[in-house]
């Protein structure tokens, strides 16, 4: 096997993963919002795909924030 070329990877700025981790919050907010209209309008799956949605946005959006 050959080995990989180019520089290696290297972490990304902290001003960048700090905005990053603020869209990833906005946009959680958005589908934890769409969560809870779809819950009040008896939308159960609406709902529940919402909140994963949440909920992934918002791990993604640490992962990127605390490991870079």
């Amino acid at each position: 096997m050959s080995e990989p070329s180019g520089p290696p990877p290297q972490k990304r700025p902290f001003v960048e993963r700090l905005g990053l981790a603020a869209i990833a919050l906005v946009l959680g907010l958005l589908f934890g919002a769409v969560a809870v209209f779809a819950w009040v309008g008896g939308e159960l799956f609406l709902a529940v795909m919402g909140a994963i949605g949440a909920l992934m946005t918002l791990w993604v959006g640490a992962l990127t924030l605390f490991r870079g």
